[in-house]
């Protein structure tokens, strides 16, 4: 029995709430985008996932950057969470901490 888009989905955001309940950057959900618009063909990303998290205060930019990379090493070594996201089509995901930036994790 396949499971329909929006439960996809919501057992995606189950798995990201699961692996992110550390202290650090809250996880506050993940948004599908899909670029139609760009050619099956074409050598960049039609279909990705951004990822939202969230700081009760604001690090510095040093420390940023270890967030980042913390967040996309625990997606990495998810084997479920990649073969989800892989069967679904991904192919990239990029992890944003406010609505002006995102950056690019797979």
């Amino acid at each position: 029995m396949a499971l329909n888009a929006s439960a996809r989905a919501e057992n995606i955001d189950l798995l990201m709430s699961g692996l992110f309940q550390t202290d650090g950057p809250t996880y506050i959900g993940a948004t599908s985008v899909s670029r139609d618009d760009i050619p099956d063909s074409a050598n960049y990303a039609r279909k990705y996932l951004i990822v939202d998290f969230r700081f009760q205060q604001q690090p510095p930019d040093s420390s940023l950057q270890a967030s980042i990379h913390a967040i996309c090493m625990a997606m990495i070594r998810d084997r479920d969470l990649m073969q989800r996201l892989t069967h679904q089509g991904y192919d990239m995901v990029s992890v944003a901490f406010d609505r002006r930036s995102q950056y690019d994790c797979l």
